[in-house]
């Protein structure tokens, strides 16, 4: 029945309704205030919902559920939240509630074709469900026996690695621990996870480079840095507190440079909305230059800004290169310097669209300060050669010696409060030898050493009929992925799926044979369990690890929390051939710290030392000009211009966030800070690019990607003209991740190409 009412594994709002409107001059201000407001009287209740954002990201609260840009140390003020965090807090804290009558009224085939933010909407999941197989209602069913059923379809398999178990970013550290123990007890490295599709190609470049996959900043370097190049990201939508930063930088006479397709409010202007007398006027400039590449620009531009610094270099020796920097800390200097004369201003300004007067620009800035940030997102990482993009940032940072110095280096901008710490946990298929070594001592077992799936390579696993049992501790697997009618069929391959949830999602809809949703606690909610309240903890995109405690009591009293959950599944597959004491651990986190202390590398006397607010800082040795690389030292690398061949009619398309949009959460159809309301299925494109084909502003268009010999298409997409570059498109995720090869993924990262999509429009009939 499920199948033959499938039309679609994502579902949206018709675009009739999408309405273009006058961009804002600035971010944050009055409209930021408005917009909280509206989303905390709606959810959670004004009285109740500020009483809890006051609790956002302060010592003795919780962390936001949302982004991990860092918190202050002990300079917080009362207010420690932006509009994003509180749309995230509210959409977790509402009061409505999904029950298992929620579920007996509506069919699993009915709520397919209901959009996401609706069904986002419905509110919080109350008690764990089944779908049993070829029923069309899920229907409640007991905590150990849904245990049961998990551990019956794992012990039935032929191998282990026949099972995946993904994670998102919202998970805690002892969450995450807990998981990759069972995982790897039961004897596979299968754990895919959120940074195998966002940052991995951070992780991979900087290993390579500098050592170490990690940011090498800290917050209070942006207090130091004299330029800070923000580069493929939106903070105004992605990072919001970010701007705070910024703007303090901007107003103590720090260069701000922005390098990003479109021109977003959130880089332009700011109006701190904490600071009223800021409210009225057109708001703090942030980015004193804005660089509009072309998608996929970025390595020809840097390449051009570190052949304008050569020049000058040329011109004035040793005024603009770091040369003692260089000749102690680094190799491969001569390589790059060769390249950089052999590539002409010519190919440089054809590849990236902006023009040398710019470009010499954005290289003043950087020669004029002695110390640099470059921070970057997705709008790097998710290219064919963002492994490329990265390390040629890098070679930027090297030849000013802006890495391992106050105020200067590395700032990849972690997506999610957490996704940063579940891969400090061991949550990564390609763990280190060192790692399991210790984990084998703690708990007296022999790890598995294969190495397993990563996310593109669990979802052809699926497909293939390789893997037969999926898990997902948090995220919307199905909306998060590309190729999103390939994940359909992958999942709908397994026997049963799972997924440890707060909120009902499209990936609980296109499932396996079975299916369950285990309801667990939210990072809002109190966590009590028979020792007494417990608090977790995150690892922010800083590496600073701190403290998270709930406080509004759980949604539903059939809640479990995420490590009880996991220990559930942990006793009933593995019972006595298991060596871990998994109610010790759950009873009291303590112990899972302990645990933690002994096994990976900077948790020493981790309980005393998160317990000192606000935390304590992981060690990240490239801060310190410590260059874990083969050689010891940090590499200049050398990387062609990547190329486009696009025919007639074809564009390079990117999939960006909405400002109503969180992840794959949907809180709304507009997008204030570019101009559109009403709706999510709509494609931005240069104004002079719809004139030469003929498309009119909201005329409708369906979406065809073009990877090697295949096609996918999505349907039925208002254009909407906007400041990009000629042959440049923009679309939403998750509504355009149909259009996403599977296939199609970053060189040695395996990230989708989710900023590189071969498209061609064509008007609908």
């Amino acid at each position: 029945m499920r199948d033959s009412e499938y039309q679609s594994p994502i579902q949206s709002e018709e675009p009739g309704g999408v309405h273009a409107q006058k961009l804002p001059g600035s971010a944050g201000g009055v409209g930021s205030i408005l917009s909280t407001l509206k989303f905390v009287a709606k959810e959670p209740g004004l009285l109740r919902g500020s009483k809890l954002l006051l609790k956002v990201n302060q010592s003795d609260g919780f962390d936001c559920p949302g982004c991990a840009w860092p918190e202050a140390g002990d300079e917080r003020g009362m207010i420690e939240f932006c509009e994003e965090g509180a749309k995230h807090v509210s959409n977790e804290a509402t009061t409505k509630r999904v029950t298992s009558d929620f579920f007996q009224q509506w069919s699993v085939s009915a709520l397919t074709l209901q959009p996401d933010h609706w069904l986002n909407a419905q509110g919080r999941l109350t008690h764990p469900m089944v779908l049993r197989e070829k029923s069309d209602h899920y229907e409640p069913i007991t905590w150990d026996d849904a245990f049961l059923c998990i551990a019956d379809e794992l012990k039935g398999l032929s191998s282990p690695d026949e099972a995946v178990f993904y994670t998102s970013g919202r998970t805690s550290n002892e969450a995450a621990f807990l998981y990759q123990l069972f995982v790897r007890q039961f004897g596979t490295n299968n754990l895919p996870d959120c940074s195998n599709m966002c940052h991995e190609s951070s992780s991979k470049a900087l290993k390579e480079t500098v050592g170490s996959g990690k940011g090498s900043v800290r917050l209070e370097d942006f207090e130091l840095a004299d330029a800070i190049f923000v580069i493929g990201q939106n903070p105004g939508t992605n990072h919001p507190r970010m701007l705070t930063w910024l703007e303090k930088a901007a107003r103590r006479g720090c260069m701000i440079v922005s390098i990003n397709p479109l021109a977003e409010v959130g880089t332009a202007r700011f109006k701190h909305p904490q600071h009223p007398l800021e409210w009225f006027g057109s708001g703090r400039q942030l980015a004193r230059f804005h660089l509009p590449i072309r998608i996929n620009g970025d390595v020809a531009v840097f390449k051009g800004i570190m052949k304008a610094l050569l020049e000058a270099e040329d011109n004035n020796a040793g005024t603009v290169f770091d040369s003692e920097f260089i000749a102690r800390y680094t190799e491969g200097f001569e390589d790059l310097v060769r390249s950089l004369r052999a590539t002409t201003w010519d190919e440089i300004c054809e590849a990236c669209g902006v023009s040398r007067e710019l470009i010499n620009e954005a290289a003043a800035v950087a020669m004029n300060a002695k110390t640099t940030i470059c921070c970057w997102a997705m709008g790097l990482t998710q290219h064919k050669n963002a492994v490329d993009t990265i390390q040629e940032v890098v070679n930027f940072l090297l030849l000013r010696g802006s890495i391992g110095k106050p105020g200067a280096g590395v700032c990849p901008v972690r997506g999610h409060s957490n996704v940063q710490g579940d891969r400090t946990m061991g949550i990564w298929e390609t763990p280190d030898p060192q790692f399991l070594d210790l984990l084998a001592k703690e708990f007296h077992f022999d790890p598995p050493r294969k190495h397993g799936y990563d996310t593109v390579h669990a979802m052809q696993a699926m497909h293939d009929g390789k893997v037969r049992v999926f898990t997902a501790m948090g995220g919307n697997f199905l909306s998060a992925t590309p190729d999103t009618e390939y994940t359909a069929r992958a999942l709908k391959n397994c026997s049963l799926t799972v997924h440890i949830s707060t909120k009902l999602n499209r990936a609980h809809l296109i499932t396996g044979k079975q299916a369950l949703i285990l309801p667990c606690l939210g990072r809002t909610e109190m966590d009590r369990q028979k020792t007494g309240e417990q608090f977790v903890t995150v690892e922010d995109s800083v590496s600073n690890v701190h403290m998270s405690r709930g406080k509004l009591p759980p949604a539903s009293a059939y809640l479990l929390s995420e490590p009880a959950i996991i220990a559930g599944i942990a006793k009933a597959t593995l019972g006595s051939r298991s060596t871990v004491q998994w109610d010790q651990l759950v009873e009291d986190y303590d112990k899972i710290r302990e645990s933690i202390s002994h096994v990976i590398l900077g948790f020493e006397n981790f309980n005393q030392r998160v317990r000192a607010r606000p935390g304590f800082y992981l060690p990240v040795p490239t801060r310190d000009r410590v260059f874990d690389t083969a050689t010891g030292k940090a590499q200049f690398t050398v990387h062609p211009i990547p190329k486009h061949d696009l025919k007639p009619g074809q564009y390079i398309m990117m999939t960006i966030r909405s400002h109503d949009q969180f992840n794959t959460t949907i809180y709304g159809l507009d997008d204030r800070y570019r101009g559109v309301s009403g709706g999510r299925h709509v494609v931005f494109m240069n104004l002079d690019d719809m004139h030469e084909a003929g498309l009119k502003a909201q005329e409708m268009v369906d979406i065809t990607s073009h990877f090697e010999d295949e096609v996918r298409v999505a349907k039925r997409f208002s254009v909407i003209p906007f400041n990009i570059p000629r042959r440049c498109l923009a679309t939403y995720f998750p509504e355009a991740n149909v259009l996403v090869p599977v296939r199609s993924f970053a060189d040695k990262s395996h990230t989708p190409t989710s900023k590189s999509i071969v498209v061609s429009l064509k008007p609908c009939e």
